[in-house]
């Protein structure tokens, strides 16, 4: 293989399974497909490699290497393998990587049947496959998304816009898990159903014409009101603009809707001793309007 990638390892563990089962454990170096190496490490994956999810779906165990000793037993059969293969691809004139994984069930024959031995206990650990177990799924990246009201699932910069049904709308808010392969396909999955979808690029350049006749333009235009509405309030965030272009920002948004009116200062209250003056004034305006009634009288 070109390179070591979760797909990679997926593909050969895949193959084993299927050929000779389940087995209790496999015995690993602490390479980061097998481990999470960040101590206290949650993420989305909760702690766990892909590759470690997907053994422990399929109920085997992974042992990394904790000593030298332990390590060195593995690499040293790697480093055996390594240079023997290598040899025999030249004796074979393979020069390719095509012709030499063709060659290689040979080459394992060749090595098992020199240098193989009887085990003490002949006992077949490995189990059977069960016929609920989807393998394809099982080895398939998978991250958690949740589903929003607008029934939008958002992944690597892409918008998945799922089919709106009865049944749908009621996995609103729920988490969804969002199922790839190494050849870019992608699946949702929600409490055991696969969910339809239509993709929404954010960096495609849709026509308006394509626009119009979308069945989900609704959908889709609240995609891009809450795609806009986030660059906003990233730019109300930098320090860079001046607070009338902030407030300018801000005046849009409440115009559209978008942010609250601020709230209109309170009627000042009266305190005691303008209540006092008050009394007081009154008490003199009748007094006076009084006085002038009787000297009219």
């Amino acid at each position: 293989m070109p390179s070591e990638s979760a797909f990679d390892y997926f593909r050969s563990t895949l193959a084993y399974v299927k050929r000779h089962g389940r087995p209790i454990a496999f015995y690993s170096d602490k390479h980061s497909i097998f481990r999470v190496h960040a101590e206290g490490a949650t993420g989305r994956s909760h702690g766990m490699s892909q590759f470690g999810r997907a053994l422990a779906q399929l109920n085997i165990d992974i042992i990394c290497a904790n000593s030298p000793q332990a390590k060195g037993r593995v690499e040293r059969v790697h480093k055996t393998l390594q240079d023997r293969l290598v040899k025999e691809l030249r004796l074979h004139d393979i020069a390719d990587m095509e012709d030499g994984n063709a060659f290689l069930p040979e080459f394992m024959r060749d090595y098992n049947d020199r240098f193989s031995r009887p085990p003490r206990n002949t006992y077949d650990a490995h189990r059977p496959l069960r016929g609920d177990e989807d393998l394809e799924h099982v080895f398939s990246w998978q991250e958690e998304r949740t589903l929003s009201l607008s029934l939008t699932v958002h992944y690597k910069r892409k918008t998945y816009l799922v089919e709106r049904t009865k049944e749908n709308v009621l996995l609103a808010r729920k988490r969804v898990v969002v199922h790839e392969w190494e050849d870019g396909r992608v699946e949702l999955h929600c409490e055991g159903r696969q969910l339809p979808y239509s993709l929404f690029d954010k960096n495609q350049v849709v026509s308006q014409g394509a626009i119009v006749e979308n069945k989900r333009l609704g959908t889709v235009l609240a995609v891009i009101q809450s795609a806009q509405n986030e660059r906003d309030r990233a730019r109300l965030k930098l320090h860079g603009l001046t607070r009338r272009e902030k407030d300018r920002i801000l005046e849009q948004r409440r115009a559209a809707g978008l942010e609250p009116k601020p709230a209109s200062a309170p009627a000042k209250l009266p305190t005691a001793s303008e209540d006092r003056l008050g009394t007081i004034l009154a008490a003199v305006r009748r007094r006076l309007r009084t006085q002038e009634d009787r000297q009219g009288v």
